[in-house]
């Protein structure tokens, strides 16, 4: 009996498609990057609560309750000694109310096992409770401005739609793929912190889910999915 052929690894990008792409997504940034409160900043802290509340959350929606919730909880040691039910209140009516015990379970880990900070290396902030694989490379990159790949669902479609163009979108198997793909595209140190957040922008403005602006796209010439008609 004929033994089953194993599954060849998908070719990554040669360096001169991953080099457009770069260039191509870092001019379109330059040009319609959103100006982000959290953007200003390189606290651990602060990039933690957004990327807590941008989590099924719209920004026009988690700008006013950023500000807010910094105000009455401006460091960790202040969140892990809040009353659970004031953080209730005070994260309405953002939803999901996991979120912000999930905050306070990460504040309490990190004031008493490391000074009241987030850990820089990836393994020690992937040991927190609530810390996974897209906010542990969120932190790295915006915060410790470190060379860390990202990959949130507006990250996944834009690399899906551009590079990949067909299969299962939601696979485990192709969620493997789009990692791999989001850390071989990502550039050298300096750059990463625009190109992270220009890919999560070109995912939410030019790219969404439905009604994508392909014809107005800067990498339609090279995508794969162009175009599309959603």
């Amino acid at each position: 009996m004929p033994r089953p052929r194993r599954s060849r690894p998908h070719p990554l990008p040669p360096p001169a498609a991953r080099q457009r792409f770069r260039r191509q997504l870092l001019a379109w940034y330059r040009r319609h990057g959103r100006d982000l409160p959290w953007r200003r900043t390189d606290d651990p802290y602060h990039i933690l609560v957004s990327e807590v509340m941008l989590q099924q959350t719209q920004v026009d929606r988690v700008l006013p309750k950023y500000h807010e919730w910094l105000d009455r909880y401006p460091t960790f040691e202040a969140l892990s000694d809040a009353p659970p039910d004031d953080l209730v209140r005070t994260w309405y009516p953002l939803g999901y109310n996991i979120r912000p015990h999930r905050l306070q379970s990460i504040a309490r880990q990190a004031v008493d096992e490391h000074g009241g900070q987030l850990p820089s290396d990836p393994d020690t902030l992937l040991s927190f409770k609530g810390i996974g694989a897209y906010t542990a490379g969120a932190i790295r990159s915006f915060a410790f401005r470190q060379r860390a790949a990202i990959l949130d669902t507006n990250v996944a479609r834009v690399l899906f739609r551009v590079f990949i163009g067909k299969g299962e979108l939601k696979s485990h198997a192709m969620t493997q793929r789009l990692w791999a793909l989001s850390e071989t595209l990502v550039p050298r140190q300096k750059d990463a912190f625009d190109f992270n957040q220009a890919l999560m922008d070109f995912g939410a403005m030019q790219c969404p889910a439905r009604k994508p602006r392909c014809l107005v796209c800067p990498m339609r010439k090279h995508c794969r999915s162009y175009p599309l008609d959603c």
